[in-house]
């Protein structure tokens, strides 16, 4: 079986959705042997026309031709979207995409159209321009959930949204690690008294400035003797504030983050605590049963069966937060994870391609 998969970027370039499509793509081919071909819309991509063995095409602009001449043309062929407006479109209407694959999809019957809905649509106060493309927005992400035979989301909240949209088959899962899945792990209490802050350069640098001070009780706390940052290199000057050193990793490869977190107590993000399904960086932290600290303004969220407390700390929240506590929060965020790793998100997939192609009363036996 061989599934097109239209991505914005890929690796060597940094993006969270190329991350998780390549590593999706791996899963398919490795578990289920389903091969791989992108398709990367963003004609600044600098990779080549292979990555990991997967063929990529790039389009020379974003046009509804451009893509239309990028898919494959067969009568039962399979396309899988990775859909965010932003990372098609500078204010995130994708016109051009929505229209193209509606098109594409309508062409032959016996087509199938996948959607992955990394992102919905934007919302915001009236003097941001979010505000005033939500509607369109929006619009677009509806316009391409009922064009698509099958849609996944990484969000419960997303996933109730497209159904109201009239999506067919919307699911959420939350997304595996984009640095791995280690087959052991260590008790907390072997490992190195070491936190780590990994993320994107504007989210690590929001983490020492919005909480600083929480880290440094942390750290008393759980006896921290350095902080590792992982990712592009900034030194940001609220990291100065901590009390143990910090020690700047710049961008390491997936292998060299896995030992890192493989080998730490606690790792930390600065994300919206009902919104931790679609971090790959908190999936990465449950995954190597380190102890998930959010930096998160306001109430920890029970969203997609995760709860404040109970698989992850409030960084605020450091009152007897011990190594005792701290193991059975990591304990608990793996087993968390254990429910929707690359394997679960693979196997959801090729059974969904596959349940895709079958006549309509054969698909009852699949659901």
């Amino acid at each position: 079986m061989l599934l097109t998969q239209i991505v914005p970027r890929l690796p060597p370039m940094i993006d969270g959705v190329g991350d998780y499509a390549l590593g999706l793509a791996r899963g398919l081919r490795d578990g289920f042997q389903v091969e791989t071909r992108f398709v990367v819309t963003d004609a600044a991509w600098d990779g080549g026309d292979r990555v990991e063995g997967f063929g990529v095409s790039r389009l020379g602009g974003r046009s509804v031709e451009e893509l239309l001449g990028a898919l494959p043309r067969g009568e039962t062929a399979s396309a899988l979207v990775h859909y965010g407006g932003y990372a098609y479109a500078k204010r995130g209407c994708p016109a051009w995409l929505v229209r193209a694959l509606g098109h594409w999809r309508e062409e032959a019957g016996g087509r199938r159209l996948l959607t992955f809905f990394h992102e919905l649509y934007a919302a915001g106060p009236p003097w941001t321009s979010s505000f005033w493309l939500s509607r369109r927005q929006r619009s677009l992400a509806a316009r391409l959930a009922r064009a698509s035979d099958e849609s996944l989301t990484s969000l419960g909240l997303y996933a109730s949204r497209l159904r109201w949209m009239g999506a067919r088959g919307a699911e959420s899962l939350p997304v595996f690690s984009s640095v791995g899945e280690p087959a052991t792990t260590a008790p907390l209490a072997s490992r190195r008294r070491r936190l780590v802050v990994f993320g994107t350069r504007g989210r690590r640098a929001e983490v020492y400035r919005r909480s600083a001070g929480e880290l440094n009780r942390v750290c008393r706390r759980l006896k921290i003797e350095e902080v590792w940052d992982i990712g592009r290199e900034a030194d940001s000057p609220a990291a100065r504030l901590l009390d143990v050193p910090v020690i700047y990793c710049g961008e390491t490869t997936a292998r060299e983050v896995s030992e890192i977190l493989l080998d730490s107590v606690a790792g930390v993000i600065d994300y919206p605590a009902d919104m931790l399904g679609k971090s790959t960086i908190f999936a990465a932290y449950c995954a190597h049963r380190v102890l998930p600290l959010v930096a998160n303004r306001g109430q920890g969220g029970e969203a997609d069966n995760l709860r404040a407390g109970t698989h992850y700390r409030l960084v605020e929240d450091s009152e007897r937060l011990g190594l005792d506590a701290a193991q059975r929060l990591a304990d608990a965020a793996f087993d968390w994870y254990q429910t929707h790793t690359l394997s679960v998100h693979a196997g959801r997939l090729a059974n969904r391609l596959r349940r895709s192609g079958l006549p309509a009363e054969e698909n009852l036996a699949y659901a």
